[in-house]
């Protein structure tokens, strides 16, 4: 397709729909009736996790008869082709994942382009996003935001990733896992500056839910805690630059640091963070000067 796309399925023979089911991030009441309704009367289920879709329906009360599938990162790939061949074949498929939407940060994007690339109709059942919860509770800025998933989980790695954010001015949503919830609000603290606001949101809509607001580096003390839970982090954007741009200011500020005494690597993080910059790019003119 191109220009205007659709999600009809053309003058060809009928096809199934795809159908990408939101599932609660937490309370099972949080399901909508029309959620109910469509795993009830589904064909195909394909699952994140089997097990969680039955203890799912079980609280929903709702009984199911479709045919369940794993569909998880593991499998993503192979599955997508077999559930297109179900599609092209006539048959419904809904895409449920452990919670949230699918695609966001789960399995189903391949799915949706291998669907829409076969003329499928695609659609969504709307519902729970831990996104845009945690988004709304943060009490950061709401009017503009990007959505970074998993920080790499390698330190140099994640460092790096962070870094090329820093000068991000819109606020930015991660999902963690807590077992790295520290060291990823260290780094954070690093890369933003350990002033930069932001909130930690734990198990939302669940019993414990908790919600930690205040500067990167207090997060990354209270993260020591040990914490538990389906973890969201949000990060306010980084504040407009102090006025400093061009190269020969930028090294003329590291220079004034460095003949105070302070080290060039921690001078250069200091400019930059001073002047919502990336490191990189006054690293770079630091280097370009002493060529």
């Amino acid at each position: 397709m191109t220009g205007n796309e659709t999600s009809t399925a053309g003058t060809g023979p009928a096809t199934g729909n795809l159908l990408l089911a939101a599932a609660p991030i937490g309370r099972p009441e949080d399901a909508s009736a029309r959620l109910r309704a469509a795993l009830a009367g589904a064909e195909i289920i394909a699952a994140e996790d089997t097990r969680r879709l039955r203890r799912l329906a079980a609280d929903l009360d709702v009984p199911i008869a479709a045919k369940v599938v794993a569909y998880h990162d593991h499998n993503e790939r192979a599955r997508a082709e077999e559930l297109v061949g179900e599609l092209l074949a006539g048959r419904d498929v809904l895409v449920i994942t452990d919670a949230g939407l699918p695609g966001v940060s789960d399995p189903g994007y391949r799915l949706v382009r291998a669907a829409v690339a076969a003329g499928v109709p695609v659609t969504a059942l709307p519902g729970p996003s831990a996104v845009t919860t945690a988004l709304v509770v943060s009490g950061l800025p709401t009017d503009r935001f990007c959505f970074e998933g998993f920080p790499p989980r390698k330190p140099g790695e994640r460092a790096r990733a962070l870094e090329a954010l820093a000068a991000e001015p819109r606020t930015m949503v991660f999902f963690e896992s807590p077992r790295r919830l520290d060291r990823t609000l260290a780094d954070m603290a690093a890369a933003f500056g350990a002033d930069r606001p932001a909130a930690v949101c734990r198990e939302l809509t669940k019993t414990y839910e908790e919600v930690r607001r205040g500067p990167l580096g207090e997060l990354a003390d209270w993260a020591d805690e040990n914490v538990r839970g389906e973890i969201t982090i949000v990060v306010g954007g980084a504040p407009e630059p102090a006025g400093l741009s061009e190269p020969a200011d930028l090294v003329a500020a590291v220079a004034a640091r460095e003949e105070a005494g302070t080290p060039r690597k921690q001078a250069i993080s200091e400019v930059a963070k001073a002047n919502g910059l990336p490191k990189r790019t006054v690293y770079d003119a630091v280097v370009a000067a002493r060529k």
